[in-house]
C-alpha cells in the first residue's frame, strides 16, 4: 500500500480530490495539508467591474457543488486533513512533520508554491497535479485561456515531478479533456477534475511500472503564459463568444488533426497497467 501526503487547497474541488484518494483501498494518506484562502470569487466581487468574472466564477461554484457535493458529504474522509493558512505549507513545523511522516509519495494539488526542503528531500517522490497541459500553457488558469484563444486541444492535466520552478517539472503523464458539443466551460472543468483523481490514484498505484519521457518529445510550439491579473473582464466574455460561435462542435470536428499537432505524453507504464 501506498503511502503519500496530500497538500492542497480547501476548496470543494480539492476536498473531493483528497477525499476520493483518501477512499483509495491500495494508498494510505498520512495526512492532508488544506490551505485555506479567499476563493478568487470571494476577490473578483470586491472590484467595481466584474460582473463577467463574477457570474463565470458564481456557475464555476454551482457546478463544483453539482459534480462533487454528494461525493464529499456521503464518502468517509480517510484523508485525515489539517486545515492551513495559506502559505503555512512551507513553513518549518509542516516540513518538519511531513519528513518524519516519510511517505512514499507527497501529491500537491492547488496549493501555494512550494519553497521549502521538500523538493530536495523528495526528489523523483513529489508530485505536482497541475490543471493545464505543460509545455503549451503555463502559470495561472491554464484550462481557462485556452477557451479563450479558441484552443480546446490545450486543456488537460499534466502530472509532473515537482522542481522549484513554475510548471517545469519532468512530466510523467498527461490526460486530456473529454470534451461533448453540449458542455459549458464547467462541465469540461469538472469533469476532468474527476478524471485527474482517479488518473493520480493509477500513477501512485503503478509508480514502479512508469516509463521516462523522451528528451525533446514535445514539437516546438511557442508556449502560453499568464498570471492573475491577465484574467479580466475582455478575457471572459471572448471565451463565452467563443462558445456562442460553435467552438466546441468546429474542435471535435477537426479533433484528431488538431491533437496530432498538439501531443501529449500518455506514460506507456500507465497504459500498459490499465489496459
Amino acid at each position: 500500500m501506498k503511502k503519500i501526503v496530500i497538500l492542497t487547497g480547501n476548496e470543494l474541488r480539492h476536498n473531493f480530490f483528497r477525499t476520493f484518494l483518501g477512499s483509495s483501498r491500495e494508498i494510505n494518506v498520512l495526512k492532508t495539508f488544506c490551505e485555506s484562502a479567499a476563493t478568487l470569487e470571494e476577490k473578483v466581487n470586491k472590484e467595481s467591474e466584474s460582473e463577467a468574472r463574477s457570474t463565470h466564477l458564481k456557475q464555476r461554484t454551482e457546478t463544483e457543488v453539482d459534480f462533487f457535493q454528494a461525493f464529499v458529504q456521503r464518502v468517509p474522509d480517510s484523508s485525515n486533513p489539517l486545515v492551513i493558512p495559506k502559505g503555512e505549507i512551507n513553513s518549518e513545523v509542516h516540513v518538519r512533520e511531513i519528513i518524519r511522516l516519510n511517505p512514499d509519495f507527497i501529491v500537491s494539488y492547488g496549493c501555494s508554491i512550494i519553497k521549502s526542503e521538500l523538493i530536495q528531500h523528495f526528489e523523483n517522490r513529489f508530485i505536482n497535479v497541475h490543471l493545464g497541459l505543460s509545455p503549451y500553457y503555463r502559470g495561472s488558469g491554464t484550462n481557462f485561456w485556452p477557451f479563450v484563444n479558441g484552443e480546446p486541444e490545450f486543456i488537460g492535466v499534466t502530472f509532473m515531478h515537482i522542481d522549484s520552478g513554475i510548471d517545469t517539472g519532468k512530466i510523467i503523464h498527461q490526460i486530456r479533456a473529454r470534451i461533448h458539443p453540449w458542455d459549458s466551460m464547467h462541465t469540461i472543468g469538472n469533469r476532468l477534475i474527476a478524471d485527474a483523481a482517479e488518473t493520480c490514484e493509477s500513477l501512485l498505484i503503478h509508480s514502479g511500472s512508469l516509463e521516462e519521457i523522451p528528451e525533446g518529445y514535445f514539437p516546438e510550439l511557442a508556449e502560453k503564459y499568464y498570471r492573475n491579473k491577465d484574467f479580466d473582464e475582455q478575457s471572459v466574455n471572448q471565451a463565452y463568444e467563443n462558445f456562442a460561435k460553435g467552438m466546441l462542435p468546429a474542435y471535435l470536428d477537426t479533433l484528431e488533426e488538431r491533437q496530432a499537432k498538439s501531443p501529449i505524453f500518455s506514460n506507456p507504464g500507465l497504459s500498459q497497467q490499465t489496459s
